[in-house]
């Protein structure tokens, strides 16, 4: 695959409101298994993934379901979309009920040369903005990767946890998780598609599902404190359905290592910070 110059689409920006409506918010919580926050109470951590939802027609979405790219990211052909990670800043709660808003900036795009092929990477900045306060802040890594076979082996083994929770990612779970993010993605639910377009085995876990699970863990393991970072990435996919583990544990200095694990190896990891 050629290599293209993207550096005209560094520096792009687009901005989206919300008003973090309570209805939602009961419906991502109902997705999430967890209670839902009343309005004006804080958005739990990660939440947020699910509104700032700018959604297309029909005709704008590409074979994969996802959007066309060419209007906030350049076009790419056909290349997979997949998660990679980001690094996010929690500075003071969203709440729920108040209109906010997302100010969206490409940072940076860099093509890399990967064992399963070309690989696109692009980083943006997304600045979640409530009554005038940058309430939360985060760096979004997103992967574009040429059409081959993803890699679905694990090598690295998890260290000993202090707390774990088994998540049990059925077909249901991964719908609704896809319903209230309005994210069409085929690959989290039809097995037709991603199995024999995508070369994976079956449905695949949404990324940033896996690291609300995680962090959703870490703090319901240690109660009353508050998180000032999270930063997280993926190593490898999540087939439905499949249980697998999210755990953890404090570090020395204070922090916390989080990770996802499957079949006795890490799927995802995670760095975290207190404030």
């Amino acid at each position: 695959m050629t290599t293209q110059d993207y550096s005209d689409w560094i520096g792009r920006k687009e901005s989206y409101s919300d008003n973090l409506d309570a209805g939602h918010v009961r419906q991502i919580a109902l997705a999430l298994d967890r209670p839902a926050p009343a309005e004006g109470e804080a958005l739990p951590h990660l939440w947020l993934w699910a509104h700032f939802v700018h959604g297309q027609e029909y005709a704008e979405l590409g074979r994969d379901g996802h959007p066309a790219r060419g209007a906030f990211l350049p076009p790419l052909g056909e290349r997979n979309r997949m998660w990679a990670g980001g690094r996010v800043r929690f500075n003071e709660p969203l709440r729920v009920g108040i209109p906010a808003e997302r100010q969206s900036t490409i940072l940076k795009i860099v093509e890399k040369k990967g064992r399963t092929g070309s690989l696109l990477f692009f980083t943006v900045q997304h600045d979640y903005v409530q009554e005038g306060r940058v309430c939360v802040s985060e760096e979004q890594d997103i992967v574009y990767r040429a059409p081959t076979a993803p890699k679905l082996e694990g090598n690295i083994e998890p260290p000993q946890s202090q707390w774990s929770a088994k998540v049990e990612p059925s077909s249901i779970m991964l719908f609704r998780y896809s319903a209230v993010t309005f994210n069409g993605h085929l690959i989290h639910y039809d097995l037709d598609y991603v199995t024999k377009q995508e070369g994976y085995p079956g449905l695949v876990v949404h990324g940033p599902l896996i690291a609300t699970k995680m962090l959703q863990a870490c703090m319901e393991a240690n109660p009353g404190k508050e998180v000032a970072s999270f930063d997280y990435r993926g190593l490898r996919p999540l087939i439905s359905p499949k249980p697998f583990e999210v755990a953890g544990t404090l570090l020395e200095d204070g922090s916390a290592k989080l990770w996802a694990e499957q079949d006795g190896t890490l799927a995802h990891q995670a760095e975290l910070t207190f404030k």
